[in-house]
């Protein structure tokens, strides 16, 4: 049987899996290993199916990616989420729409010191969606600013999207986390100034808030030193050449806990709920790139990979014309696939073919990140939409995805920004001389 119809009925095969509700990682993973067996034979797919999961299990770069979702599940736990959106509440709660301002602003401030998208909009979910209900906040506004404040958590460093990225195409990760900082500061500018607009446009979805004193506002400042503290002992170590990106997570997890039980945030109850979230997260997570690994080496053995790289370098529509229908290939993905999935998936196509075409490696990822962004908030799937549904029931998915679709628009024009001029994403990494 050809090569490229064997390939092409994998995709098949595996879209309907998916479409029969089996998660991504088991779909991917039969796929690739019925897919070799059809054309290497029974012992080879055995083989590949025992050494495979050893492999990619034990490889320490991959440690990364536990340890930051544990640092996040230890913070979350200890209430920091909570410091934040109240800091924000207090500084900016008394302006229209300042709720919404403390919200974006939550969620960047939780995003640096956690690497989820999902985890930074369930956490806020819980702590900001109920008090911007009580000041008489539109809900489905509401839910779409945090839906769309939650994608921050993969595009401001510690990032497990970017991490993911930095191993497969061997690009430097703390590159990668500098060249994510000024993007991700962009995206809660231009959240922020929208949020300004809708307010002016129509106030009564964003009511005026309670105001502060400079007191209140104060002592809410003095709580922020955990954050603030681990934010920069993790990055400033990484950069100041004190560890490595995978001894920057797991001394981010450990300093994390010590913060929490000597504040007496982190007891036994919630360091138990801490590492049951993130053994969670971290299994599915694992089982996905386990599937990824193993779909990759069915499509290694049909050529697939290396012809698509041909074939889109080939393409005589110019560089940008290749990298505008990389992104709509992403925008597509986002509505039926998982963000770890479409990265495992596409990277080792996408990325020989911009690199030939004269790309910027550590651009291209930041670039790669943001497309998966859009595929997180985008109907008809949209994780975080319907992480936030799960989480408050009685606001309809319509009334979800109707809030977030302003911030998709400013998220189009934050991308075509960064595409018309990569010294946005690549100015940090050169200051810095990585």
């Amino acid at each position: 049987m050809d090569r490229d119809l064997v390939a092409l009925l994998g995709f098949v095969g595996m879209f309907v899996l998916m479409a029969l509700r089996v998660p991504i990682g088991v779909a991917m993973g039969l796929v690739g290993v019925a897919g070799f067996g059809a054309l290497s034979g029974i012992g080879p797919a055995l083989n590949l199916l025992g050494n495979v999961p050893l492999s990619v299990l034990t490889d320490y770069n991959l440690a990364v990616i536990p340890m930051f979702i544990l640092m996040g599940a230890f913070a979350s736990h200890a209430g920091m989420s909570r410091e934040l959106f109240d800091a924000g509440r207090a500084w900016l709660g008394h302006r229209r729409g300042g709720l919404g301002w403390a919200t974006i602003a939550a969620c960047g401030g939780f995003a640096a010191i956690n690497g989820s998208s999902v985890a930074t909009a369930a956490t806020m979910s819980q702590v900001a969606l109920p008090e911007m209900r009580r000041a008489g906040y539109d809900p489905g506004l509401s839910a779409g600013m945090i839906a769309a404040g939650g994608t921050l958590g993969i595009m401001i460093p510690p990032s497990t999207i970017m991490v993911l990225y930095g191993i497969m195409t061997e690009v430097d990760i703390a590159a990668l986390f500098a060249a994510g900082v000024v993007p991700g500061l962009l995206a809660v500018v231009f959240y922020l100034a929208l949020l300004q607009w809708l307010a002016m446009r129509d106030g009564s979805r964003m009511p005026l808030g309670e105001e502060h004193s400079w007191g209140e506002r104060l002592a809410t400042l003095r709580a922020l030193w955990a954050v603030l503290l681990l934010f920069l002992f993790v990055l400033g170590g990484i950069y100041g050449g004190l560890f490595t990106v995978q001894e920057a997570a797991g001394i981010g997890a450990s300093g994390t806990l010590v913060i929490g039980v000597v504040r007496g945030r982190l007891r036994g109850p919630q360091i138990r709920a801490a590492l049951i979230d993130a053994l969670r997260v971290s299994s599915a997570i694992m089982t996905i790139v386990l599937g990824a690994f193993l779909f990759g080496y069915f499509l290694t053995i049909t050529q697939f990979t290396q012809n698509a790289v041909d074939w889109l370098v080939g393409l005589p529509i110019g560089a940008y014309g290749v990298l505008a229908l990389v992104l709509v290939g992403y925008f597509v993905l986002g509505a039926l696939m998982d963000e770890l999935a479409m990265i495992l998936l596409t990277v080792p196509i996408v990325f020989p073919a911009m690199t030939q075409l004269g790309f910027d490696p550590v651009w291209f990822g930041v670039i790669v990140v943001m497309a998966v962004t859009f595929g997180m908030i985008c109907p008809p799937v949209g994780m975080n939409v319907f992480v936030i549904n799960s989480i408050a029931t009685d606001i309809p998915l319509g009334r979800i995805y109707a809030g977030v679709m302003p911030f998709i628009g400013v998220d189009l024009l934050r991308l075509v920004l960064l595409c018309a001029f990569p010294g946005i994403s690549l100015w940090l990494p050169g200051v810095l001389g990585l």
